[in-house]
């Protein structure tokens, strides 16, 4: 790096002559910036007098070289982002390109259909009534085409099924076989997951996704035909049989099962072909469909507890991308026999926008996840891969849908009821079950647990958006959870003796939430809960210990369409191995209408507050649109419990109270969440407009003008509300602490909330000594004296962190004391200026 010169010392000014830094120099100063790219003038003195080969370098030449390496690196940042935005929408303009000329071809030919209609109308009106003219082409349908006939199981006969299938396919993937409409709310873009539509009318559901992604069309291929691995419902898929084509092909004979969704409904199984082929344009094609009855062709007989559905002509055409990656199309086209389940779950089945989500975008999501991993293999929380982190989340996922099926080819018995046929109550007592769990104790012997417990059950909601709820119930365990039983599980598979429910047991302490991983759409996104003070038998109650709990969180967007919202945990040891023994238990809430769901992105509510102190001082938001009561889901709840054989049912009789427990606990929930409850109350405001957080607001900006002399907000409006208004949208990010010794955040604007990745319901979990590192957390506590004694202080940029652990960067920092109406302090407000994630 190339720096002037003065008085001789190398990196030093004089009269425009340039030296070099030596490599020792730049090594060493590349390591302190990888440390703390933005250090203090106090910090940069201190690495002076650490590093003595910096010791002949004014601190002022440390800033500016400092300075400059920032400088580079977010160039380097952009340079590198721009190239991968260019390369996204060159695929996406490609895209775009050969959606239009499919779009051309519809018209084209419902042009072409509407004049052969006018004219074949115009002909038989003149003509007498003749049943041997009737209707060649009827109103919007295509010329019927003759049934092929019968074809049996040679390979000649299997392979023109499969040139059938590919040719079908194909004329849906590109092509106007059927009528496609983008799906609501996914508008193309470079940060979109691709180009998803569905249909508009066809048989069955179907949907269809383009995309780009960062791997070879082989990779992607064997990817996607790995349903297992990324298709969370699907079971399993068993090849029977592999035949090669003569031109270099592959032919499948396959058997799959899909979970069941919820606990009212069987599961679906199919029976497929699927042909593996390279077109002339060196496209790779995977193309599937049902096998029906064929003249004696290969049949699988129907199996028990299973629904024999259907997949009309589907697959994945993967070309190659120029500069590298591919370019997929995805089509997915089933008739999943609606009839089979209850009227009221019959638009789940009926839904292209369900299988879209579920399944069409899932698999674009694993691709670009494994792509992502690819080319930026890192280690993440407590030291895991994201591929390990990726199968564990896959085990939780399999593990709650095997709770919810309940197969009894697995080992599942149904226990008799109490006469009340609410919750569900299954035993698993299968050797192969408890090898999978690996009980032992902490100590290295074997538990005496020798069986699993579920209690599972359904229940339909109204006018409550499954975002929402899902995300009150990761927030405040506390307002369902039982501590007592928490425990019991935990200790079930990890520690013992066991305790049962009832023991003297340690209570909860609070509940820190330990981010592991997103996926790259932060669709879904795992992290381990902390239970502080938890103890697991009557010996240790007054030594408890902490508790954690592996949980898995997705579908908490409020403005996707059709997300299945899923919270799945499991006790885990402090350890946390990759074989720890895993027992999902959870929540799964279904959207069973496909319309939008028209609740505000930002939508914050503290229903802590709201649940304890009754309707009349409900704090909730009022910014449903008026079809929003016609929202209805399905919930399904599963938990699961490792126990001792003799113990059956004591432990049923408990799990089965505990579930019924839960469930008054979500529909009281779910009517102080429902929209239409809360507009039937009086006095309802949203929490900004209330006259606490106005008179925050005010305190606020007066307190900001009087230390600093300026005012914080650029338009001064009369009235407190339009103060709040202009708060809550300000730019920098503007945060409140509490006047404790360990202060937590009591208020945050959007900013605010976006920086800390958190909302107003969880931000008062958030203490302010999380946000920095050991040296950050030393500056800032140093400076709270000035602030109590001077009222203001001015904090040089750094890093700071979210809620979820990534690394956030700002410019400069303001805190000052926030004074109430009797000038006395209230709290500390903070300001980060120019922030970024890095």
């Amino acid at each position: 790096m190339a720096m002037s010169c003065k008085d001789g010392k190398p990196g030093s000014l004089d009269n425009g002559k340039y030296v070099r830094y030596t490599p020792e120099q730049v090594e060493a100063l590349e390591r302190l910036y990888h440390e703390c790219p933005k250090p203090s003038s106090i910090r940069r003195q201190q690495l002076i007098r650490e590093c003595p080969i910096l010791s002949n370098i004014e601190p002022k030449q440390i800033k500016v070289w400092f300075q400059n390496r920032r400088c580079r690196e977010k160039q380097r940042k952009e340079a590198s982002r721009l190239q991968a935005v260019n390369r996204k929408l060159t695929a996406m303009n490609k895209l775009l390109m050969e959606e239009n000329d499919r779009l051309q071809k519809q018209v084209s030919q419902l042009v072409y259909e509407n004049g052969y209609f006018r004219q074949h109308t115009q002909s038989t009106t003149l003509a007498t009534k003749d049943t041997s003219c009737e209707s060649v082409v009827t109103s919007g349908q295509h010329h019927l085409t003759p049934q092929h006939p019968p074809r049996d199981a040679s390979p000649a006969g299997l392979l023109s099924i499969a040139e059938e299938t590919l040719a079908e396919f194909l004329s849906k993937a590109t092509g106007t076989a059927v009528e496609w409409v983008q799906m609501p709310g996914m508008k193309p873009g470079p940060d979109s997951v691709g180009i998803v539509a569905i249909s508009h009318s066809c048989a069955g559901v179907a949907a269809r996704a383009c995309g780009l992604v960062g791997l070879e069309p082989t990779r992607v291929a064997e990817i996607l035909k790995d349903r297992p691995s990324w298709f969370r419902d699907c079971r399993a898929v068993d090849v029977l049989n592999v035949l090669p084509t003569a031109n270099g092909g592959t032919i499948e004979l396959l058997y799959m099962q899909l979970y069941a969704l919820t606990t009212l409904a069987p599961a679906r199984d199919f029976w497929l072909l699927r042909y593996t082929s390279v077109l002339e344009d060196g496209s790779l094609v995977v193309c599937e469909r049902s096998l029906k009855n064929t003249q004696n062709g290969p049949t699988m007989p129907p199996v028990q507890h299973f629904v024999r559905a259907e997949i009309l002509p589907s697959g994945y055409l993967v070309r190659p991308c120029e500069g590298g990656g591919s370019i997929i199309h995805i089509v997915d086209h089933m008739d999943l026999e609606p009839w089979s389940v209850p009227e009221v779950l019959r638009p789940l089945y009926e839904s292209s926008t369900v299988l879209a989500q579920k399944t069409t975008m899932a698999a674009l999501r694993q691709l670009r996840q494994i792509a992502q991993e690819v080319s930026q293999s890192s280690v993440t929380g407590w030291g895991r891969r994201p591929a390990a982190l990726r199968a564990l989340s896959q085990r939780l996922s399999r593990g709650f849908n095997e709770a919810v099926n309940g197969f009894t080819d697995e080992g599942w018995t149904v226990m008799g009821n109490d006469g009340m046929d609410d919750v569900t109550i299954l035993v698993n007592s299968s050797p192969e079950k408890l090898m999978g769990l690996n009980l032992s104790f902490g100590n290295g012997f074997p538990t005496v647990s020798n069986a699993v417990l579920c209690a599972k059950a359904s229940m339909l909601l109204q006018n409550v958006p499954p975002a929402i709820l899902l995300r009150f119930l990761r927030e405040h365990r506390s307002e369902w959870a039982d501590n007592n039983i928490d425990v019991y599980s935990a200790a079930a598979i990890k520690v013992g003796p066991c305790t049962l429910p009832g023991s003297r047991v340690g209570s909860f302490g609070s509940q820190v939430i330990l981010p592991l991983a997103h996926t790259i759409e932060h669709e879904e996104f795992m992290e381990v809960i902390k239970l502080e003070g938890v103890g697991h038998s009557p010996e240790d109650a007054m030594m408890p210990r902490d508790m954690f709990l592996l949980q898995l969180c997705s579908g908490m967007d409020e403005n996707a369409v059709g997300t299945c919202a899923e919270l799945i945990f499991a006790p885990i040891d402090a350890s946390f191995a990759d074989d720890a023994p895993v027992l999902p238990s959870g929540f799964r809430i279904i959207p069973l209408d496909s319309g939008k769901e028209a609740s505000s992105p930002n939508r914050t509510l503290d229903l802590a507050s709201a649940l304890e102190i009754g309707p009349a001082g409900n704090r909730a938001s009022n910014d449903y649109s008026s079809n929003s009561s016609c929202m209805r889901s399905v919930m399904t709840i599963a938990f699961e419990f490792a126990f001792e054989s003799h113990m059956q049912e004591h432990v049923a009789t408990m799990a089965r109270q505990y579930v019924r427990s839960i469930i008054s606990s979500v529909q009281r929930v779910a009517l102080a969440l429902s929209p239409s409850h809360l507009s039937s109350q009086a006095g309802l405001r949203t929490p900004l407009g209330t006259p606490e957080a106005q008179t925050l607001a005010r305190w606020i900006c007066q307190s900001y003008r009087c230390y600093l002399g300026v005012e914080l907000l650029k338009s001064s409006s009369e009235g407190s509300e339009p103060i709040l208004k202009t708060l809550w949208h300000h730019t920098d990010a503007v945060m409140c602490c509490s006047l404790k010794a360990l202060p937590v955040f009591t208020f945050a604007n959007q900013a605010g909330l976006d920086l800390l990745e958190t909302t107003l319901v969880a931000l008062q979990d958030i203490t302010l000594e999380k946000m920095f590192d050991d040296h950050g957390r030393k500056a800032l506590f140093s400076e709270f004296p000035q602030i109590m004694q001077q009222g203001f202080a001015c904090l040089q940029g750094g890093i700071c962190l979210s809620s979820m652990g990534r690394p956030v960067s700002y410019e400069r920092a303001v805190a000052w004391k926030v004074l109430n109406e009797e000038e006395a302090a209230h709290c500390i407000c903070f300001m980060f200026i120019n922030w970024s994630f890095v």
